[in-house]
C-alpha cells in the first residue's frame, strides 16, 4: 500500500503541471499560423499528448530509481531529474507562447542533455528505468530539431 501510494504521487505531480502549463497556455496561434513550416512538424495535440506521455514515463522511471534508493545513493540523480522536470514544463510557454526561439533553443539542448544525464544516471540503479527514458530522448531530441528548424522559418 505505501510503494502505490509513493507510485501515485511520484507521477501526479510531474503530470499535473505539465496539465497546468498545457491548460493555462492553452494552444498558441503563432505555431499554427507558421506557413513556411515542414510537413514533418507535428500538430499541436501531438505535441501535447507527447509531453504528457514524456512527463509519465520520466516519473515512472524517477520512481523506479527512487524504490531502488537510487536518489539517495547517488547524489545526482534526483537534482538531474528535478532540473529535467523544470526544463520540460518551461519549454512550452517560452517557445509556442512568448515566441522565444533562441532562448527555446537553448531550453531544448539543455533538457535533451539534462535526459541524457538522467539516463545514464538512471541506469545504475534500474535497467528498466532507462528502458523509460529511451522515448522521452527520442522526443526531447525531435523538438530540439523542430526548434531548430524555427530559427531558420
Amino acid at each position: 500500500m505505501k510503494a502505490l501510494r509513493s507510485l501515485t504521487i511520484a507521477i501526479a505531480i510531474p503530470l499535473s503541471l505539465t496539465l497546468f502549463i498545457i491548460f493555462k497556455f492553452g494552444s498558441p496561434k503563432r505555431y499554427r499560423t507558421i506557413m513556411a513550416k515542414p510537413i514533418w512538424f507535428p500538430p499541436l495535440w501531438l505535441i501535447n499528448l507527447a509531453s504528457i506521455g514524456s512527463s509519465f514515463s520520466m516519473s515512472l522511471a524517477a520512481w523506479f530509481v527512487w524504490v531502488n534508493r537510487g536518489f539517495h545513493m547517488n547524489s545526482d540523480a534526483l537534482p538531474l531529474y528535478i532540473s529535467q522536470i523544470s526544463l520540460s514544463i518551461v519549454w512550452h510557454p517560452l517557445q509556442l507562447i512568448n515566441d522565444s526561439v533562441w532562448f527555446g533553443f537553448l531550453v531544448c539542448l539543455l533538457h535533451f542533455g539534462t535526459i541524457f544525464a538522467c539516463y545514464l544516471s538512471f541506469r545504475k540503479f534500474n535497467h528498466f528505468a532507462t528502458d523509460l527514458v529511451k522515448p522521452c530522448l527520442v522526443w526531447s531530441a525531435f523538438l530540439t530539431i523542430i526548434t531548430c528548424k524555427l530559427l531558420i522559418i
